[in-house]
């Protein structure tokens, strides 16, 4: 089911994956560099529906339509935000979890505690840029006041599951799940222990199990 929602930079779209009988709806974000179909979040649109989960993906303006390049972070809250109500009236008065991956990532943790959010996912949060260490966007990371689930990868040039542990320290509400032999678009060497399949079970797994702790 798709959704175009009008937003002030034009319109946005909501690919929804309904749940029979939903205790809650996931509301994620894409990339930068990417759009919906990326393997973590088709995976997750996929089977978290069977778990009780509504998933809504959402494609910002730019990508729908069919720029090649995003816009500043500023300009994808602002369609993130303009598309809350719709996603609000989707939702019914369920829970609603935002997330993303990697810029989708960063506009659901700058956006969290406006929107009212139960929780917040991150797929390969960017913590900084690739070789940039000294640019970190921990900030961003820790303004959620609600729980948030990082799903990282150990060869993640934007900053491994290790580096986030690191930098995120005592923060109990932020929980790091690392994804052995993960890329930052999840992506695994041939030779690594997991296989794609695996890492797809594993980020639908986490954040099942996530969504149920927040949700009771």
């Amino acid at each position: 089911m798709t959704i175009d929602v009008p937003t002030s930079l034009g319109p946005g779209r909501l690919t929804v994956s309904p749940a029979a009988q939903p205790r809650a709806l996931v509301w994620l974000g894409h990339g930068a560099g990417g759009g919906i179909g990326a393997v973590d979040l088709a995976a997750l649109a996929s089977r978290l529906p069977d778990l009780g989960f509504t998933v809504a993906r959402y494609e910002q303006p730019w990508r729908v339509a069919g720029k090649k390049i995003a816009p500043r972070p500023a300009t994808l809250d602002v369609a993130w935000r303009e598309t809350a109500p719709a996603v609000a009236e989707f939702a019914s008065g369920l829970p609603i979890v935002v997330g993303g991956r990697s810029a989708g990532a960063r506009v659901a943790c700058r956006t969290a505690n406006d929107l009212e959010a139960a929780a917040v996912l991150c797929l390969a949060f960017p913590l900084h840029p690739p070789g940039r260490p000294e640019v970190s966007r921990l900030e961003e990371l820790l303004l959620p006041t609600v729980p948030v689930l990082v799903l990282q990868g150990d060869r993640d040039t934007f900053g491994t599951a290790s580096d986030i542990e690191r930098e995120v320290g005592g923060e109990r509400t932020i929980r790091v799940v690392p994804v052995a032999g993960a890329d930052h678009g999840m992506k695994i060497l041939k030779s690594s222990a997991l296989t794609a399949s695996d890492v797809a079970a594993l980020v639908t797994a986490s954040v099942a199990d996530f969504v149920d702790g927040v949700i009771g």
